[in-house]
Parts: structure tokens; C-alpha cells; sequence
């Protein structure tokens, strides 16, 4: 089990460049899988989850090679449907979240499906019902093995139908989307997530011949196609890296740039920063964050009423992002409510900040109040446990503001999400060693 050892209470000073979207790569790679043609894909993440996917598309028989940094190309010219079957595919699906949207374009085009309960982090019940669903509307028959926990959809030809999400999945309309590209017929999605990675989903099966309308809405037209062609596509940087360095540049009062941050993807973000008081300018397509020497101070509603941030599907705020947020909290002047409502887990972690001198008070699994320090006391240093990604980068940015040396232990959770992250802290002055 890896440490970072952070020495806290650093100024920093540069320019940082986010990595490739994670969130997005995840999507894009399974879609390799509906062409016999090369893709070329770049802005790759170098992180483990992205990197547990690459290697399961080539035990699948996916011909990979990489052409540069952070850049591949992929040929699914020959997959080996049998080794979905194999125990060492169970074992690797289950070990990565999105190796569940490798169903939808094997069911398209091979005609099915199958994967093991997929895991990821621990931040509360994660429902796969909406990706099933979509695929039993399309006419896929279902099963699934309680012993095993495998899931397997088969159809000889799917066929377009018109479908109401239950929910709002990312993954879900991915999958559904990818399954529905070479259905036959006319396939509509309402209530379809509209994230900034969909559509760039969406934006790459259409450069691969697909016919897909609505692109950025919730209501989503797909004339399915008899083939898809090959493409070159290119990740956005990740928005939740980039809110990190947000979050990062506040609390250690550090003067950092934030390059190439595709700012009309950014959404409501750089706003919900600026509710906390934090500064935040635009240059080109970088985010400059000066010094806050003065400190920031957490804006009322209009109304004064204590301000509420919650997370929502897009366009609202990202959870991915709230965690970040309520670290930063700690150190502003004024109060704020944290309303997690997609998952019931995930503040779990602020046991952690209350530990090193944090005013929190956790209302239930989905709520938790901060009152600020005003940087009139810093977090104490202290030796703690990554839960997951999100925590694990929010408890990393906590330790580089805290006084004296922190311990970060089970860092695994944080590579999973971020790519040489101390490398890449240590080139704008951070403290920190990966043991």
C-alpha cells in the first residue's frame, strides 16, 4: 500500500496542465468496440483505472498500439468473444467501474453482452438498472446469475425504440447510446444525460458514420446504421482535475495557472467557486488563480439565507466536485450547507477534516454544514486513509494547507483518478513524497 509524507503550509507558485478526462475516456474506449476500423484516440489519462481498461480491450482481442504520449490507436478487427467467459475477464470487470459500458457495443455489434457486478469506489449504492433497461427497451433478452453476480444481455438484432431514463445516468445513456448506434430503426432518449464527455461521445460516433440528433440535450434521436467507420478523436481535459487545482490554489492562498482548461465546458463550476469568494480569471483558455493573501469569504443567498451547494445531474453542479468544495470551506469566512444527494456515502470522510481542527457538523449521509476558519487557524497535520478518489485528492489538498507533515496512506485510490500527481505538485513547489 503506497503514502504520500506532505509537508503543509506551502505557498505554491506555476502553471499546472489538467489531464485528459477520465470520465470521458472510459466512454470513448469502449466505443472502439463497435468498428472492425483503427481509431485513434489522444489526451489519454496515464491513470489505473483508464489503463485496467486498455489492457482488458486487449485481452479481448482489440489490436492496440500506442503512437505517442497519452495517445493510441485501437482495431477491433478480430475480439475474442469467448473470453468473456473466461474467469480472468470476471476478475478484471469486476475490478473497474466502467467496464461496464463494454456491453452496449458488444451487444450492437456482436449481438451480446456480458459482465461481472462491476466495483469502483465505495461512495453508496450505485444502480446498474438504467443500463438494463435501455437494452431490454431495445430488444435485448436479460439474465443474470445471482451465484456468479454476472449479467449478460443477448439479441440477434436490436431495434430502435423510444425510452424514459429513470434517472439521469452518465454511464447509463452511454451505454444505451453506444447499443443504440447500430440498431435497427429510430431510437429516442429522454431524459438523457448531457454532460460535456457524453456529448463528446456523441461527437465521435457521429465522425464514425452514426446518426445521432439532440447532442447537449436530454432528448436524444438516434437512426440506427448498418456500420460504423473508424476516426481520430481527442479527450477534453478533466473538469474535476481542474476544480481540484481550483480548490488547491485557494487553500494553500497559492497564485496558480490552470492551462488549457476548455472553459465552454467548464459550465457551472468557475460560478460555484466564486459562491465561496474565490477569484477566479479568465486568460484565453486558462484559469488564473491570484493569491489569497485576504483569504475568500462564502457569498449569502440573496436573501441572506446560509448558502446551500448540491450536486446535480449536468447542467448542474458535478458530485464529483463536492468534496473538493467542502474542503475549501474550511478555511473561507462564513458558513455553507453541502447537500451530497446522489450518493449516500461519499461525505464520509470529513471525520478526517474534523480531526485536523475542521468546524463540521455532518447532519446525515447527505448533509454536512461547514462553519470557516478565515485562515485564523490551519488544519493540523495528521495520518489518515485515501476512501476513495474524490476524498482522496480532497484530504490531499486539506494536508498541503495543513501545519506540519500529514501521512496519506492507500494512495492507489488517488492514482486511480490522478495522473503523477505528486510529480506534477512538486513542479509548482509542493512538498510531498510518494513512499
Amino acid at each position: 500500500m503506497g503514502t504520500f509524507k506532505i509537508e503543509g503550509g506551502i505557498k505554491l507558485k506555476g502553471e499546472i496542465t489538467p489531464q485528459g478526462a477520465k470520465n470521458e475516456a472510459l466512454q470513448i474506449l469502449c466505443a472502439v468496440l463497435l468498428t472492425p476500423e483503427k481509431v485513434t484516440i489522444s489526451n489519454i489519462p496515464d491513470i489505473i483505472d483508464v489503463n485496467k481498461l486498455i489492457t482488458l480491450l486487449g485481452n479481448l482481442g482489440v489490436k492496440i498500439q500506442k503512437i505517442g504520449p497519452n495517445a493510441y490507436t485501437f482495431q477491433a478487427d478480430d475480439v475474442n468473444l469467448n473470453y468473456l467467459e473466461s474467469v480472468a475477464f470476471k476478475d478484471e470487470g469486476r475490478a473497474l467501474r466502467g467496464s461496464i459500458m463494454i456491453v452496449g457495443p458488444l451487444l450492437a455489434r456482436f449481438g451480446r453482452g456480458y459482465i461481472p457486478k462491476p466495483g469502483g469506489d465505495k461512495i453508496g449504492r450505485r444502480r446498474l438498472d438504467t443500463h438494463f433497461e435501455g437494452f431490454i427497451n431495445l430488444g435485448a433478452k436479460f439474465r443474470y446469475n445471482k451465484e456468479d453476480h454476472f449479467y449478460g444481455v443477448e439479441a440477434e438484432r436490436l431495434k430502435g425504440a423510444y425510452m424514459l431514463l429513470d434517472e439521469a445516468s452518465v454511464t447509463g445513456t452511454a451505454n444505451i447510446v453506444m447499443a443504440a448506434v447500430l440498431a435497427e430503426g429510430k431510437t429516442t432518449i429522454y431524459n438523457a444525460a448531457c454532460e460535456p464527455y457524453l456529448q463528446q461521445l456523441c461527437k465521435m460516433l457521429n465522425a464514425m458514420g452514426a446518426k445521432i440528433h439532440g447532442v447537449g440535450s436530454n432528448l436524444l434521436e438516434i437512426e440506427g446504421v448498418e456500420a460504423l467507420g473508424g476516426c481520430e478523436h481527442r479527450i477534453l481535459p478533466d473538469m474535476i482535475e481542474i476544480g481540484s487545482w481550483i480548490g488547491l490554489a485557494a487553500m494553500t492562498q497559492s497564485e496558480i495557472t490552470i492551462k488549457n482548461v476548455s472553459w465552454d465546458n467548464l459550465g457551472v463550476i468557475p460560478g460555484t467557486f466564486r459562491k465561496l469568494g474565490i477569484t477566479l480569471e479568465r486568460r484565453g483558455d486558462d484559469i488564473h488563480i491570484p493569491a489569497h493573501v485576504d483569504g475568500y469569504e462564502i457569498k449569502t443567498d440573496i436573501d441572506g439565507s446560509i448558502l446551500t451547494i448540491a450536486d446535480a445531474p449536468w447542467p448542474g453542479f458535478t458530485p464529483d466536485l463536492l468534496s473538493i468544495i467542502l474542503v475549501v470551506a474550511t478555511q473561507a469566512k462564513g458558513e455553507v450547507l453541502i447537500h451530497q444527494k446522489m450518493f449516500e456515502s461519499r461525505l464520509f470522510f470529513v471525520d478526517k477534516l474534523i480531526d485536523m481542527g475542521a468546524k463540521i457538523i455532518l447532519c446525515d449521509p447527505h448533509r454536512a454544514t461547514i462553519i470557516g476558519h478565515d485562515f485564523k487557524s490551519q488544519l493540523k497535520a495528521t495520518i489518515m486513509s485515501s476512501p476513495d478518489i474524490r476524498a482522496g485528492i480532497s484530504l490531499l489538498i486539506a494536508a498541503l494547507s495543513a501545519k506540519g507533515t500529514s501521512t496519506i496512506q492507500n494512495i492507489e485510490q488517488i492514482d486511480r483518478g490522478y495522473e503523477k500527481i505528486d510529480e506534477r505538485l512538486r513542479a509548482i513547489g509542493a512538498k510531498i513524497v510518494r513512499v
